[in-house]
């Protein structure tokens, strides 16, 4: 028989298993928050993203490094607007040509207020 009454709790007549977060909603979230950092040249996230973010973004300065029709449609693959995939090419890629690699910076500013999570602030550091 099926359970009627409680849906999300764990024991008798409850959930079975509960849905996680799984590998496509960790990308989608990281691909919203690389745009938010083209378009906005900041962004605070917790501590555990801060490693992919930084990972992501750096791969895209590299692409728009190159700046060549394979490496934009690479690029387009994983920024969400036009807006921002136009600014990653022509003022992120040429503004870091002189270095190699090291291009996002990352500062700790303490706890959430709500959860307790490490929260970081990261950004290009040229800026």
């Amino acid at each position: 028989m099926a359970a009627q009454g409680r849906k999300n709790v764990h024991g008798k007549a409850g959930v079975r298993f509960k849905t996680g977060y799984t590998a496509s909603k960790n990308k989608a979230m990281l691909r919203n928050v690389v745009t938010d950092l083209i378009v906005h040249e900041e962004v605070k996230v917790t501590s555990g993203v801060t490693k992919e973010l930084k990972q992501l973004a750096d791969h895209l300065v590299t692409l728009a490094k190159r700046n060549d029709l394979h490496a934009r449609r690479l690029a387009a693959q994983t920024v969400r607007s036009e807006e921002a995939l136009k600014k990653l090419f022509a003022e992120i890629g040429p503004r870091m040509a002189s270095r190699n690699g090291g291009y996002t910076r990352s500062f700790k500013l303490g706890e959430r207020r709500g959860d307790s999570a490490e929260v970081t602030l990261v950004r290009w550091s040229d800026r």
